[in-house]
């Protein structure tokens, strides 16, 4: 007769925790969230635009009612506060607005994303959180390829929103342009625009990158994804991802030398060197700008870009302290709104560089508004990345992968932000919020109450001294970012600088 001990060596395997159905339906909600602001403009070029507002504003009102029910713990004097003036500035903004009707819808769409980057950010773990980013990005990739692939081989004729097939006055006004097999030409996914689809490519390459080095199960898979992001990163040839993606290397690669520092002093090197490659890569884009852009098949001026901002900026001036009124994106269907700038025979919607457009919309208090955001984001981000995680005395504890994340997408929108009003909204504004409240309400990946709540309901064990991330099938943690086997952590995070 078999007799058990406690004793580890023979005591009985225990099955996984298993996850409860109500969780597994948040993180799908949150997924779904994520992939709505990921895929953007898809849902109005397929919907139409009274469609895609009803679901926004009902997935907001969802989002805000699970998080009265849920209550996760959050701590209030850690709320990203420059989000929440940033956000305060738009919103008085609409008493002296040129364009009201403008202000108050667009201020709804930053609220409803406003809120939902606070709801995931404090429902998910870190774990959680870069799993759900994960599986959106899968549906926008494979979304759009497979939508090309339809166009392609049903259609086989240029698409216009709406499923319509028509021919258009200029080829911008098509979802798609049915390019997928002509190598020489760009592709657009489900966006219907390839400066939309590139950056969108570009970060599903680094999440599924980072999913691979924590251990992720199913790596051939994500290879796979990985192959498929690059592809249409490729094909939607956009020159400003291209310079994006550059700027990504960089910020990878100081980091991680950073890592390797072990005595105080050292990482001092590293930093001249980021500096000298930073200042001498923007010295030599600004004097080559010419053979660049030809060589990237765009113009010196970036495809019109000067031109527009110009005129966006003699507006600003005109209210130079606090602009004419919050508007992201441009509703040029608003007869108040009387900024008329034609690009391609086309009326523009965005300034084109997100300086410029806060600049026009909230005037110098904007911009410094957004500028602080920015920084405190830059900050945080970097040190959470740089730094090895650290709560107490102990100061050998494994990096993880996971917190690469927001210093990389942190680089992707500042650089974007130099050409696309883009990071203002929908994704862009959505993980800037998301992930820079994450880093404050739980700057360890694991540790602290809003990581460990969730692990806690699961009847999951928390260890003080946790090894390097890795997902169930590869050691040490469960899904939910947690770690099995040891004491509990405290329930305090500590803050690089937050």
């Amino acid at each position: 007769m078999a007799v058990h001990s406690k004793h580890p060596a023979s005591a009985p395997p225990e099955p996984p925790v298993r996850e409860k159905t109500g969780h597994l339906m948040l993180r799908g909600w949150c997924i779904f969230v994520i992939f709505m602001s990921l895929s953007g403009t898809a849902w109005v070029n397929a919907f139409g635009e009274p469609t895609t507002a009803v679901i926004t504003i009902a997935g907001g009102v969802l989002s805000a009612v699970l998080w009265i029910v849920l209550r996760p713990p959050v701590q209030w004097r850690r709320l990203p506060w420059f989000v929440v003036a940033y956000v305060a500035w738009a919103t008085v903004s609409l008493a002296w607005s040129a364009w009201p009707a403008t202000t108050a819808l667009t201020l709804l769409l930053l609220w409803i994303t406003t809120l939902q980057a606070l709801f995931i950010g404090s429902v998910l773990t870190w774990r959680e959180l870069v799993r759900a980013a994960a599986s959106a990005l899968k549906w926008v990739m494979a979304l759009s390829f497979l939508f090309e692939l339809w166009v392609w081989v049903f259609v086989r004729a240029p698409l216009m929103p709406g499923f319509v097939v028509e021919k258009a006055e200029d080829p911008i006004q098509y979802w798609s342009r049915n390019n997928l097999f002509e190598w020489d030409k760009r592709i657009q996914g489900i966006m219907g625009n390839a400066n939309l689809l590139a950056p969108v490519a570009l970060l599903a390459i680094i999440v599924f990158s980072i999913r691979l080095a924590s251990g992720a199960p199913r790596r051939t898979f994500l290879w796979i994804w990985i192959g498929l992001s690059a592809f249409l990163f490729v094909r939607a040839g956009s020159a400003t991802a291209y310079l994006t993606a550059a700027a990504v290397v960089v910020v990878l690669v100081t980091v991680l030398l950073m890592r390797t520092a072990t005595k105080p002093g050292e990482r001092s090197k590293y930093y001249v060197g980021y500096v000298v490659v930073g200042v001498g890569g923007l010295l030599a884009l600004w004097l080559l700008r010419d053979t660049i852009f030809t060589a990237l098949g765009r113009n010196s001026d970036l495809t019109g870009r000067e031109g527009i901002w110009e005129q966006v900026l003699a507006r600003a001036a005109e209210r130079r302290w606090t602009g004419w009124g919050f508007a992201t994106p441009w509703v040029t269907g608003d007869d108040a709104f009387d900024i008329r700038i034609i690009d391609h025979g086309q009326l523009v919607m965005q300034a084109h560089n997100m300086w410029v457009d806060v600049a026009m919309q909230l005037g110098i208090i904007g911009v410094v508004l957004l500028a602080l955001l920015y920084l405190a984001f830059v900050w945080r981000a970097w040190f959470f990345a740089i730094d090895r995680p650290r709560w107490d005395l102990r100061a050998d504890r494994p990096y993880s992968p996971l917190t690469l994340l927001p210093t990389l997408v942190g680089a992707i929108l500042l650089v974007q932000g130099l050409a696309e009003s883009s990071p203002l909204l929908l994704w862009g504004w959505l993980f800037l919020v998301m992930l820079g409240a994450k880093i404050k309400q739980s700057p360890h990946v694991g540790v602290g109450p809003a990581e460990q709540t969730v692990a806690i309901e699961r009847g999951e064990a928390v260890a003080r001294d946790h090894p390097a991330g890795r997902e169930p099938g590869g050691g040490g943690t469960t899904a939910s970012g947690a770690v099995t086997g040891g004491s509990t952590a405290p329930n305090r995070p500590a803050g690089h600088g937050a």
